[in-house]
């Protein structure tokens, strides 16, 4: 069976001018959903949106959020 050791020691027999092939062969293995730092970056800009709500408003607003994915995603249909 192979395993990643076994795999990186033939990965360093492989020529330097095939290097980039390999790279990108490896690459398109990998998956597709990895975040890029850009990505990162407008995730992490919503930190902090409901910062200036009470805590009585917030949890009204999580309450009602809960309610509104529970009717929307818990339901049974015909396909």
């Amino acid at each position: 069976m192979f395993n990643r050791n076994s795999i990186l020691k033939e990965m360093k027999d492989v020529p330097a001018d095939r290097l980039e092939e390999l790279y990108q062969f490896v690459h398109s293995l990998t998956p597709k959903a990895k975040n890029t730092e850009s990505q990162r970056k407008k995730i992490l800009s919503f930190g902090g949106a409901f910062a200036d709500m009470d805590g009585n408003s917030y949890s009204g607003f999580i309450n009602e959020t809960i309610k509104t994915r529970t009717k929307l995603f818990d339901r049974d249909f015909d396909l």
